[in-house]
């Protein structure tokens, strides 16, 4: 599986941004999607997921700003952020843990995608 982010960039603090994450292969709808990211310094931390069944998981810190989707058709994953904050400010990456299971643990991701900047400015 392979996988590519778009849509990072600057941002004022309270504005928005729309993440994307194309995977490839023809068996996109029977996987898990994840959203981490990773600030300097920091662990890499778990920050949206969106299962093959469609539950959606967030993290605490997110809950309520961002939104995850998926697009089975597109082979696509997009994590929509509103309300951003200086501490949103990492590189986003997308992964995906074995075909068919469903877990938020950073540990049991096989797949990533090269990251995509977020920059939040207070």
């Amino acid at each position: 599986v392979q996988l590519v982010e778009s849509g990072g960039g600057l941002v004022q603090a309270g504005g928005s941004l729309r993440l994307s994450c194309a995977a490839s292969g023809r068996t996109f709808s029977r996987y898990t999607m994840g959203w981490f990211r990773q600030a300097p310094g920091k662990e890499r931390e778990f920050v949206a997921g969106v299962s093959w069944s469609d539950f959606t998981y967030y993290a605490d810190s997110v809950k309520g700003r961002f939104t995850i989707s998926r697009d089975n058709a597109k082979s696509t994953v997009y994590l929509q952020m509103k309300s951003l904050k200086p501490e949103d400010t990492a590189v986003y990456y997308c992964a995906v843990p074995p075909i068919g299971t469903i877990t938020w643990d950073v540990q049991k991701y096989e797949y990533w995608g090269q990251g995509t900047q977020v920059t939040v400015s207070s």
